[in-house]
């Protein structure tokens, strides 16, 4: 069974898509007008669908477009199993009961019914970005569901899934990374449906993983030193003192952009911040260091005014710029709606989390581990040791002077 989503050559302006259902053991070849209007320039003859499906209108247009393959052809195989006939107008009414539904229904036996059952439990017990994360996954398993032409229901869910789905991962241009914890979500929900007294085949989703080493990019010692001194333009200074504090707090954006005087206390001569961490739940309590306490002094002890989290990142890029950190590094870095290698200068690829990296990566070897993972939150050492760039150049240069101190001893 093939569904052919596609513009007329000669379509100019915006118009609707047309789709060719064509099935040679049903003799079945049938051509629609779906009433779903775009334009040539947006669309992707190859792929036939919108170009980037990243845009909310696209999405909705894509996702509408997997939801018919998918539910055309499960409609035309009940129509084939029950030994009914297969119309062009039985075929044009279901497809536009499925352009029209203003709901997406996902039948009680399907795994992405099962997922959303899980997403709903867990929304208030989880942050909301892994909540976001969620969801994400669970859109990139209907595009599949579209890649397949049919639902994914729990018995199928085994090595013969993973097979699929990693073709058309590859296929989309995924990342491996993206790839492997979408499918260790899928296993999450696997897991979930087992305490439910479900039988599942998640022992069959062990999937080997070549391990590559982790690219942590931070900014060394010397490179904060020149971002602090680095005159920059007003209205860029809150966003300076903002990644100070995060290079000398170690907290996610979803923490520090939050900080406030309220949260403050001194015993002794120490001043302490105290907060919740929105992801773990955990209550930090943190003894601030001098950069971020010259910052506070020169505010009257007020935390800077908060950023949102996308105009920050524009204006960290462009303080890194201007404080000259243009190391050439191998890294990442997003071009259309997909990410890629490639050499880029540091400063491009700077963001929000890059305050939490190079807390752990600088003071890690001079502060004991211990007391690093007590102020940045993590539970375990081998998770705080993601965090570590163990290629800085400083921690290298000193360690070199230590061999050299001993030879010349």
């Amino acid at each position: 069974m093939n569904f052919t989503f596609y513009l007329p050559e000669t379509q100019k302006v915006s118009g609707p898509i047309y789709l060719r259902v064509l099935d040679e053991s049903f003799r079945l070849d049938f051509v629609f007008l779906t009433g779903i209007m775009m334009a040539p320039q947006e669309w992707d003859a190859e792929k036939e669908r919108p170009k980037n499906i990243y845009l909310k209108k696209n999405k909705n247009i894509s996702a509408v477009l997997d939801r018919i393959k998918v539910e055309l052809a499960e409609y035309i195989r009940q129509r084939k199993t029950g030994k009914k006939a297969v119309t062009k107008t039985g075929i044009s009414k279901k497809l536009s009961e499925i352009i029209t539904a203003k709901a997406l229904q996902q039948p009680e036996n399907s795994f992405l019914s099962l997922t959303l059952s899980y997403i709903t439990v867990r929304k208030e017990m989880i942050c909301h970005s892994t909540y976001k994360r969620y969801l994400v996954f669970f859109r990139l398993l209907q595009r599949f569901e579209g890649f397949l032409h049919r639902r994914l229901i729990l018995t199928n869910i085994n090595a013969e899934f993973v097979r699929d789905f990693f073709i058309f991962g590859k296929k989309e241009e995924y990342s491996e990374n993206t790839l492997h914890r979408t499918i260790h979500f899928v296993k999450t929900i696997l897991n979930f449906a087992e305490k439910k007294g479900m039988v599942t085949h998640v022992r069959e989703l062990e999937v080997r993983r070549e391990k590559k080493p982790a690219r942590i990019i931070i900014l060394t010692e010397s490179e904060i030193a020149k971002i602090k001194q680095t005159e920059v333009p007003e209205e860029y200074v809150t966003a300076k003192d903002w990644l100070l504090i995060s290079c000398y707090t170690g907290q996610r954006i979803s923490d520090f952009m939050v900080f406030n005087k309220s949260q403050l206390s001194e015993t002794g001569s120490r001043m302490y911040i105290t907060f919740i961490q929105q992801k773990t739940r955990k209550e930090i309590i943190l003894p601030l260091h001098p950069v971020v306490l010259n910052i506070l002094k020169e505010n009257d002890y007020c935390f800077p005014d908060p950023i949102d989290h996308d105009i920050y990142n524009r204006r960290i890029r462009k303080i890194a710029r201007l404080a000259g950190i243009n190391e050439q590094i191998n890294a990442r870095k997003r071009t259309g709606h997909r990410s890629e290698d490639t050499f880029v200068k540091k400063w491009e690829v700077i963001s929000s989390h890059i305050g939490r990296r190079s807390f752990a990566s600088n003071f890690y070897g001079k502060i004991p581990t211990p007391l690093l993972m007590q102020a940045t939150g993590h539970s375990t050492e081998k998770m705080f040791l993601n965090y570590i760039n163990h290629n800085s150049h400083e921690r290298l240069a000193t360690l070199g002077n230590y061999f050299e101190q001993l030879y010349a001893g």
